[in-house]
């Protein structure tokens, strides 16, 4: 009689230790990283005007990653490094071309694996046309990715000019 009563004790006292066993800790929080990830996008962006300036398209292409995709006005979008590349041979190659922009707002997502800037630009470059300069002024949201060596790249930049352009001042 007593082994009948053995079985169903050591099962009470099985569940019942399994039940006080202290759950396992949850993980640390992620630590937080916004201000230094928004702080490493303006410095990608200060150090791509000065890319922009040197007229280098490899320095300029740089900041895209390998599958992004640009938006300018009048045009399909350009998608991959090689077409990225192309579209901005000729442009940087123009005598009168040049551009600034700065960011009115940066923002990267509680995770730190994506964020975006938004802000104005001003570019001036020659009408095809005219063979005149010409200035344009405009805004633009540049969509980042965090990579895998915790670096910023591009992934989606798309610009809207605020109006046709008109002659460059001189």
């Amino acid at each position: 009689m007593q082994v009948r009563y053995f079985s169903p004790a050591a099962l009470v006292l099985a569940v019942v230790l399994v039940g006080c066993t202290p759950a396992a800790t949850p993980p640390a929080p992620a630590p937080d990283t916004h201000d230094a990830d928004v702080k490493a996008l303006r410095d990608v962006e200060a150090t791509w005007v000065q890319d922009f300036a040197s007229k280098d398209v490899d320095k300029v292409a740089s900041v895209y990653a390998d599958d992004a995709s640009v938006y300018l006005p009048g045009t399909p979008v350009i998608s991959g490094m090689t077409a990225i590349k192309a579209a901005l041979t000729p442009m940087l190659a123009d005598k009168n071309y040049s551009i600034t922009f700065a960011s009115t707002g940066i923002e990267v997502a509680k995770s730190g694996d994506i964020g975006y800037s938004h802000g104005t630009f001003s570019q001036t470059s020659t009408d095809p046309k005219t063979k005149n300069a010409v200035s344009e002024k405009g805004k633009y949201l540049t969509i980042y990715k965090k990579q895998a060596d915790g670096g910023w790249k591009a992934v989606e930049d798309s610009i809207n000019n605020d109006g046709p352009p008109t002659p460059a001042k001189k």
